[in-house]
């Protein structure tokens, strides 16, 4: 019988600020999203005040200043290499791993079943913590669904001091009781008041539910949703996840824009994020969509229009892209307007040797695939657009529309320029 771990980072945002500036400690904190709009993670002080996720922050603003509540814009630089150290600290501890997002990952601990699995636990929570300074919750289970119940527990109770293990059948009824539905792993918000209304309001009651009812409603997910519930496992570790069929880099603008030079600036920087990401998964794209739009609470003067354009042959040759994102923006773009968004979609994706050459065709560059190589080394080791085109302009001109970060702390991990200086 296969044995999961769900680790799961507790506040991982927050936590990650705190590592870097151990005064927050015990304080209320939040992390906002880009432009500084809505709250995206919170610290336990904060949860209690009773600020809810997604919380807009002009509307908080009061109880920021009565609880002193700490704030800070997102900062995804930071996030992104710790993500990657405490997936690196828990890959040391099994060799089959299944990152599931940033914060989350899936150990196999199927080997480990003649070890104390608690005290196994212990040691890659101290180990993590350790290493990285970040703080996880670990819940353990012979499904993934009851691994995430086991986890949800784990990060509320006291008790269970951020571990608890679901393994034996006879703790798993009391865990699946205090389970809301709508925290069951694939009940949406949708089948959560569907069932609620008809009494099955835990994952215990969803458990027990007739299983003909259930599928007629879910379908073969629901059943294998109650099965999960059983402990029995549906769900395989997917150690080597499938690739995105489309890949899309967009923003908000700090401000609108209203000339063609300053949006064709962020559109090529956006197709050069979404180009680096393409590259990384090792595919290519046969489309490339670009769209653009104003404040849509001004209706009267609201506009979004978005144009697709095909490539001769499937590229991942930022300087293609970027010269066909900028051809769909002439063709979209109408002067004056005032513009607070612009994006791009890669879609139609495709992998090398999988697609059509045309007999006529010419490739932009001899050597395409080994500058995009040596462009992302680059990037990837000093930092994100240390080497950049210059149709995405120079940084003071960026100011118009790039994304605003007001309260955002350094990235201590990736610019040398921001390392933590000690006095």
């Amino acid at each position: 019988m296969p044995v999961f771990a769900l680790a799961d980072c507790n506040n991982f945002y927050v936590s990650c600020e705190r590592v870097f500036n151990p005064k927050l400690e015990s304080q209320p904190v939040i992390v906002l999203s880009n432009n500084d709009g809505c709250t995206v993670a919170r610290s336990n002080e904060v949860k209690a005040i009773g600020v809810p996720f997604g919380a807009p922050h002009f509307k908080i603003k009061h109880l920021i200043e009565i609880y002193k509540i700490q704030v800070f814009s997102s900062n995804y630089s930071l996030y992104g290499d710790m993500s990657n150290r405490v997936m690196k600290t828990l890959a040391t501890f099994t060799p089959n791993i299944e990152i599931y997002s940033i914060d989350e990952a899936f150990l196999d601990l199927t080997n480990y079943v003649f070890t104390d699995l608690t005290t196994y636990s212990r040691n890659i929570r101290s180990t993590v913590k350790q290493h990285t300074g970040i703080p996880i919750s670990i819940g353990i289970a012979t499904s993934k669904t009851l691994a995430k119940v086991a986890n949800r527990i784990a990060k509320k109770s006291v008790k269970a001091d951020g571990i608890l293990d679901l393994t034996s059948p006879k703790y798993q009824d009391k865990a699946l009781e205090i389970t809301p539905i709508e925290d069951v792993w694939g009940i949406g918000r949708r089948y959560a008041a569907y069932f609620t209304i008809r009494g099955i309001k835990t994952a215990l009651d969803f458990k027990y539910a007739d299983s003909n009812w259930i599928k007629k409603k879910m379908g073969i997910n629901g059943v294998i949703m109650q099965k999960e519930l059983c402990g029995e496992s549906c769900y395989t570790l997917d150690d080597n996840p499938s690739k995105q069929k489309s890949i899309s880099s967009s923003r908000s603008f700090k401000q609108p824009v209203t000339e063609f030079e300053p949006l064709s600036e962020a559109v090529s920087t956006y197709v050069a994020r979404a180009a680096e990401k393409l590259r990384k998964q090792g595919s290519y794209t046969e489309t490339i969509t670009v769209y653009v739009t104003t404040n849509r609470f001004k209706p009267e003067e609201f506009y979004f229009n978005s144009k697709t354009l095909p490539f001769t042959i499937a590229t991942n040759y930022t300087p293609e892209m970027i010269k066909k994102g900028k051809e769909a923006l002439k063709r979209i773009f109408i002067p004056g307007k005032q513009y607070t968004k612009a994006g791009v979609v890669l879609s139609n994706l495709v992998r090398d040797g999988h697609f059509q050459y045309d007999l006529f065709y010419t490739p932009p560059h001899p050597m395409s695939e080994e500058i995009m190589e040596t462009l992302d080394s680059v990037n990837f080791r000093m930092g994100r657009n240390c080497l950049r085109y210059a149709s995405m302009g120079l940084q003071k001109r960026q100011e118009q529309w790039k994304t605003a970060f007001k309260f955002r702390s350094p990235a201590y991990t990736t610019d040398w320029n921001l390392l933590l200086t000690v006095s």
